[in-house]
């Protein structure tokens, strides 16, 4: 990056919007909407390591990249449109790794939080079904009974933060 500014920008906003996601189970429009405007205000200005199409471009990275997992209810839409906002900041491919880095901290999370509720064993086999099902099951997912729920956003923070130091 030219400058520290959009790694500081990256930085609080995945924090923030992490501790917002724990705390509320959303991540508001105000927030995603607000990181969006800085991330393409600080590339208009050259302040970042992306210019206005670079940063349009990560926008769109991130939102391709999350929508297939909210279309099938894996994830929320505040969760979309945190990547697809912190995507402004940092241009397509670095938003790409984020994804990836968000998808493993996601899975090292869903198995904590699995642990802590007494499903591991039980999270693990439908997971397995899942995966070998081709999506099929998708009710291991779903399923409000099946207590999988929790916070993405956190994941998202790690995985965004990651791609932005490397």
């Amino acid at each position: 990056m030219s400058s520290d500014l959009p790694l500081l920008v990256v930085a609080a906003a995945a924090i923030i919007a992490a501790a917002v996601d724990v705390r509320t189970r959303r991540v508001p429009n105000v927030l995603t909407g607000a990181i969006a405007l800085i991330g393409v205000g600080i590339a208009a200005a050259g302040l970042g390591r992306v210019g206005v199409a670079l940063s349009v471009a990560g926008c769109v990275v991130g939102l391709v990249l999350m929508l297939p997992g909210y279309l099938i209810g894996a994830t929320g839409g505040g969760d979309v449109k945190l990547l697809a906002s912190v995507g402004t900041l940092l241009g397509p491919a670095p938003t790409l790794r984020a994804f990836v880095a968000s998808a493993i901290a996601g899975g090292l999370i869903a198995l904590f939080v699995a642990y802590r509720r007494g499903r591991f064993g039980a999270t693990v086999a439908g997971t397995a079904a899942l995966m070998t099902s081709a999506g099929a099951r998708i009710d291991e997912i779903k399923s409000a009974q099946r207590d999988n729920r929790f916070a993405y956003a956190p994941a998202i923070a790690v995985g965004v933060i990651v791609a932005a130091l490397t």
